[in-house]
């Protein structure tokens, strides 16, 4: 692997140089195809990216994307056991990119540690995907493969499996490694650690918090039928904890809709033709940026493109590790703290509506008013949502973004909070006004307007 600088961008990527004479010794031909092919089709913010392959007569040249952090297995043994918050940041971003990788038809068959890398911003880079298989309806793998620590009792066993029951498991030992310091199936003795793994002998340390005891388990369940699925992962609450938006839904959902929201592509457009392929019409310069086929503009493009999403996306990962309010309030949270926690705390204000209906009424109703009166909204968990509205001021568009989060402050008794995002003041305070008016028509004598603050 060789360190490399892209004239035009300045920026850094990493080449992995392959050379065919060895690739023929060791009859690696299919196993390199296969994972050229794969990168080649992905594009995911937690999956190492391949931007261009160079053939030669006697060598393959990999461009690849530069991960300078190193592998997460050594940032383990360097940390130890990691802060739940840190644990889960890197977990979310494991299962989106798995999930994405599955929704391709691919397997990875090999997730360990080693296998994920570190950026610069210490976000996921999954890597090597050297053992992945594609995998068609219908089909059954039956290879056994993978680091024997980190291999899903049916693999080991030899048994036939479809694939994706394979990478959760694997994903279910990294996050019990982030969360402990140490493997849950450990041991130098290979046939008594494949035992092990058969039966199911762990221990769950007493230090962990109950939102981890109960996913563990279940994604380290023996039976592959019984094990959870991803799809369940997501729904998970200790998942869903101060998820960023991006990671909320699954990867292409939210890219379709939201990843150009703040960056403009044809700002780059405009930066490449004035630039190193000034000479270029337009319509040319799109069409190599839209095409399936590599090239020096298509590259360029996406170099700069990447740089500014990165940007994007690590905002929305600092926003969601630092909002004010850790989790939602209850009565029962509030009476296990001391005077000291109490007095510390910084007051918060809140804007919402209070309601006696069932949590999950108040979302329903809170989805039918945001879409009755025509916002763009998402739903980053079971319990926020985001929404935005544009309007023509004077011939230029204004944006107002808020969030609205859904707290429990008594038994019985749920809270929506309306968070200001983006825009000015005013706006939010008619888009709140707007959509609590709604609110209180859909859960009739139930809901009450609020406006208080917390200690």
């Amino acid at each position: 692997m060789k360190l490399a600088t892209h004239v035009i961008t300045g920026i850094k990527v990493a080449i992995k140089i392959l050379s065919k004479e060895r690739i023929k010794k060791l009859d690696m031909l299919a196993k390199v195809k296969r994972e050229i092919r794969i990168l080649q089709s992905f594009n995911h913010p937690h999956i190492v990216r391949l931007y261009e392959v160079i053939d030669t007569p006697t060598d393959i040249f990999l461009v690849m994307e530069y991960v300078p952090g190193g592998e997460l297995f050594d940032y383990i043994v360097r940390k130890g056991r990691l802060p739940e918050n840190e644990a889960r940041r890197f977990f979310q971003q494991i299962i989106s990119g798995v999930e994405y990788c599955h929704k391709h038809n691919i397997v990875h068959r090999d997730l360990k540690p080693e296998n994920l890398l570190l950026d610069e911003d210490n976000n996921i880079k999954i890597a090597d995907f050297g053992l992945a298989n594609f995998l068609m309806d219908g089909d059954f793998l039956s290879t056994s493969c993978g680091s024997p620590n980190y291999a899903a009792p049916e693999v080991i066993s030899g048994r036939l499996y479809a694939g994706p029951e394979v990478d959760v498991w694997s994903s279910g030992v990294i996050l019990y490694a982030l969360l402990c310091g140490r493997l849950p199936f450990d041991d130098e003795n290979i046939p008594s650690l494949f035992r092990k793994i058969k039966n199911g002998l762990y221990r769950l340390p007493s230090f962990l918090s109950k939102g981890a005891r109960e996913l563990i388990p279940v994604m380290l369940m023996n039976d592959p039928i019984k094990r959870i699925t991803i799809p369940d992962i997501r729904k998970d609450p200790w998942f869903l904890f101060n998820c960023p938006p991006y990671l909320s839904i699954p990867w292409e959902e939210y890219a379709s809709k939201h990843e150009t929201i703040q960056v403009n592509p044809p700002e780059f457009i405009s930066q490449l033709m004035s630039g190193p392929f000034k000479d270029m019409k337009r319509d040319e310069v799109m069409a190599a940026v839209t095409s399936p086929s590599p090239s020096p503009i298509k590259v360029t493009y996406e170099l700069m493109l990447d740089q500014a999403m990165k940007v994007e996306r690590q905002k929305q990962i600092r926003n969601a590790q630092t909002e004010t309010v850790e989790e939602p309030i209850s009565l029962h949270h509030v009476r296990n703290q001391t005077d000291t926690e109490i007095n510390n705390r910084a007051k918060r204000w809140f804007l919402g509506v209070q309601s006696r209906k069932d949590a999950a009424v108040i979302m329903i109703e809170v989805c039918k008013t945001i879409s009755t009166l025509g916002y763009e909204w998402m739903r980053e968990t079971e319990y926020r949502i985001r929404c935005r509205q544009i309007v023509k001021l004077d011939d230029h568009p204004h944006m107002t973004e808020m969030r609205l989060q859904l707290y429990k402050v008594q038994e019985h008794a749920y809270l929506l909070d309306f968070q200001k995002l983006d825009g000015n003041v005013c706006s939010f305070m008619h888009m709140c006004g707007v959509v609590i008016d709604q609110l209180q028509k859909g859960l009739s004598k139930n809901a009450q307007m609020v406006i208080s603050h917390t200690s």
